[in-house]
């Protein structure tokens, strides 16, 4: 996938179905990622290890205790392909293919029509890495950088700015309006984020009424 300028987008799977094909470490990973975005995850697989039996177990997941069939991606949005069986997952992939779903192999970046990417989370917030299946080692790390400088201020300014949202519908003409309200509340002096880092939300509620009277001219 290097060669190739990645299409990034986030997915809403509330409700969905989404198939892992196997029952290791990998698939387990997958599938509770699967489950933490409130996918309906299906589990085909001879058997499980502990860390997918548990979330089987707590209702995170659907087991099928049989070999992987083409009409188990019947229904399904995506579908994860980590069995130990590569034979298996060229399959997998090769049905998803053929029904033009989004298809996973893990590890073989050549069997894959979208990767999931290293993710860091500050909801709302979240922050993907990918290296395009190069080194998901250095996405990892990449990550884990982004995490300790993206801090819980971040978090909370976007939900003060979500709270604006409504109001700047409302009041604001277009789109250009709408961006420059906000731009100049996130690039404000003092940086709103260092104020929230100190504790001083009033001044930035203050800056949030200042934008909007500027705003409205």
């Amino acid at each position: 996938m290097l060669d190739t300028d990645l299409y990034v987008a986030c997915i809403d799977l509330r409700g969905r179905r989404a198939l892992v094909v196997g029952g290791g470490e990998m698939a387990a990973e997958k599938a509770e990622a699967l489950h933490a975005s409130d996918a309906a995850v299906t589990i085909v697989a001879d058997d499980l290890n502990v860390r997918a039996r548990a979330l089987v177990d707590s209702g995170g997941a659907r087991w099928e205790q049989r070999p992987y069939e083409a009409g188990d991606l019947d229904g399904c949005l995506l579908v994860i392909a980590a069995h130990e069986d590569r034979a298996v997952n060229e399959r997998v992939y090769a049905d998803a293919e053929a029904r033009s779903m989004l298809v996973n192999v893990v590890d073989v970046p050549e069997l894959c029509n979208f990767i999931s990417p290293a993710l860091t989370r500050r909801p709302p917030i979240t922050i993907a890495v990918t290296t395009s299946g190069a080194s998901p080692a250095l996405a990892q790390r990449i990550r884990a950088e982004i995490d300790e400088r993206i801090d819980d201020a971040y978090a909370q300014l976007a939900r003060l700015l979500d709270a604006e949202r409504d109001w700047a519908k409302q009041n604001l003409p277009d789109y250009g309006a709408r961006k420059r309200f906000f731009g100049s509340i996130v690039g404000g002096s003092p940086d709103p984020i260092e104020l929230l880092r100190e504790g001083r939300d009033a001044e930035v509620t203050r800056a949030i009424d200042a934008a909007k009277s500027e705003a409205l001219g």
